[in-house]
């Protein structure tokens, strides 16, 4: 291409070809730029299942590209001993800077800060202009989100909510033919969320009972095509060292599978999502779940359609509305919040540690070898699959750790690099703000803890555990058990300043001196590892 005008650059989770980026393209004189570089599987020790899932959908998308007419130039990660890129997004983009010589760079705003950075001064040592252009596929901007935190003590996911709701019109009362599609603000106080309630929480929290979840519907999976195939040989062979397996993936890499794992969710298992929402089995990681966070994130679904997609399930009678509520607050709720809190606090936010938590990530949550059998199964099947429900990210692997006082960068980099659906806007809030409370209290109101009796009622892992939930001290106590009651004792007086915390912390005054030197000396063994 003699004379490039616009060099649009598009990231591993910036897979739509309806980005803003696009907006104006002219395939006559503009051009795509990708690449592959190893440093976004090296900057944190990124699992196989990971790894895997942005390559092949990136070289998938490649071909997306391609069959819309616009020029592309694609680098490639080569095989082990073979490098054949700069080994960093900025380095690889300098390079072919000076090879292409484009006249000003496009780009969708990234979801990390890092990367940001990176390509803002790349543009400046090349001396060309880059174009940030807005993330049309949020709800929300982050200017939106701003507007909404100014001057608030803290930022309650509640409150955000209902504004979208009412905002966006979904699951509003008379709005029965929109979809979850329309716009504008909710404007007379009979106008309120169907079901007379903005939040079925309380009807989501059942467990399954002792014959277990019974038969399921599956979810949906695909055979790695040849391209895939590809991807996961280069990835086991140039990063043989890393976490995980590659043996069962299946995940939906291309537009066509991702509407088609949204539609299975849909029509097989939204009706009971909310039911059992909170419930682990052992060995069945899938449950009811939707399984289309990584497909959102990468940019394969737009949050627009899953939502108009659970709405209308609700309206046409397919599934009930404590179900579609409690997904939708996920989408509409939860997803665009945590995105919120991360452009809005960011770079300061990465290194908050409000409970001056100093220890070292355990090294068996790389392998899963423990004897604790909820952390051995979940820690398990996230190195299989890349992937773990939101119960037991939050509180199995996520509890298990903030009670031990794990440094909150550590855990930061350990779920960023495991799950498929990591990227650091989503992740880093819901690690260190939601689930390790290093924020102080900015997302939750106060530090999620719990014995090992929580993991009993939601799950019939005890059952088959050497440790007893009913024990806090001595060989066979639940080490959740014993920490929790440590975690109470060390961080005692700040923790009975709040108000949600106030009952529980009164427990810890009815333990004798001998029996908060027991707990402390067992609590003291489990940071040793001596489990």
């Amino acid at each position: 291409m003699a004379d490039l005008g616009a060099l649009v650059i598009v990231l591993g989770d910036q897979l739509d070809l309806d980005a803003a980026a696009f907006d104006g393209f002219d395939p006559e004189v503009d051009a795509v730029w990708m690449a592959e570089v190893e440093q976004e599987s090296t900057h944190v020790w990124s699992s196989k299942p990971r790894t895997a899932m942005f390559l092949a959908a990136m070289r998938h998308f490649a071909l997306a590209l391609q069959g819309a007419g616009r020029t592309l130039h694609y680098t490639r990660l080569a095989a082990a001993g073979q490098l054949t890129e700069a080994g960093s997004l900025a380095g690889q983009l300098q390079a072919d800077l000076l090879r292409l010589q484009p006249r000003r760079l496009v780009m969708t705003a990234p979801g990390d800060w890092r990367v940001l950075q990176a390509l803002k001064a790349a543009a400046e040592a090349a001396g060309l202009p880059l174009e940030i252009r807005e993330d049309r596929h949020f709800f929300t901007s982050v200017r939106e989100f701003a507007a909404h935190a100014k001057g608030r003590k803290s930022l309650r996911m509640e409150y955000f909510y209902r504004e979208q709701r009412k905002r966006h019109r979904v699951l509003m009362q008379g709005d029965a033919s929109n979809g979850g599609q329309g716009s504008g603000q909710a404007t007379d106080a009979g106008d309120g969320p169907v079901g007379g309630q903005w939040n079925f929480d309380a009807d989501n929290r059942e467990s399954f009972s002792a014959a277990g979840p019974g038969a399921v519907p599956p979810r949906m999976t695909f055979a790695p095509d040849a391209l895939t195939r590809e991807v996961i040989a280069l990835v086991n062979t140039r990063f043989a060292e890393h976490p995980g397996q590659l043996d069962s993936f299946a995940w939906p890499v291309t537009r066509a599978q991702a509407l088609q794992s949204l539609h299975g969710f849909i029509n097989d298992r939204l009706p009971l999502f909310g039911r059992y929402q909170d419930a682990i089995w052992p060995g069945d990681p899938w449950l009811y779940h939707a399984h289309l966070a990584a497909a959102l994130n990468l940019k394969l679904l737009n949050p627009r359609e899953v939502v108009a997609a659970a709405e209308a399930a609700y309206r046409n009678g397919h599934a009930p509305l404590a179900s579609v509520e409690g997904f939708i607050r996920q989408i509409l709720g939860w997803r665009e919040y945590v995105r919120g809190i991360y452009w809005t606090q960011m770079p300061a936010y990465a290194d908050r540690n409000a409970l001056d938590a100093r220890e070292d990530l355990p090294a068996w949550y790389w392998t899963g070898k423990t004897e604790m059998a909820c952390l051995r199964d979940a820690l398990e099947q996230t190195l299989a699959h890349g992937y773990a429900n939101h119960i037991q990210r939050l509180m199995v692997t996520g509890l298990y750790v903030l009670m031990l006082g794990v440094q909150p960068r550590q855990v930061h980099a350990w779920y960023l690099a495991v799950y498929v659906d990591a990227v650091e806007w989503v992740e880093l809030p819901n690690s260190l703000g939601m689930s390790q409370y290093a924020d102080g209290g900015l997302m939750g109101s106060k530090p999620y803890i719990a014995t090992g009796k929580y993991i009993q009622r939601m799950s019939p892992h005890c059952k088959g555990c050497r440790y007893d939930p009913a024990q806090r001290s001595g060989e066979l106590a639940c080490p959740f058990t014993t920490l929790y009651w440590d975690f109470l004792m060390r961080h005692e007086a700040t923790l009975a300043k709040n108000p949600r915390m106030a009952l529980q912390v009164k427990n810890v005054v009815r333990l004798t001196d001998l029996q908060k030197q027991a707990i402390s000396q067992r609590a003291q063994a489990l940071r040793r590892g001596e489990i």
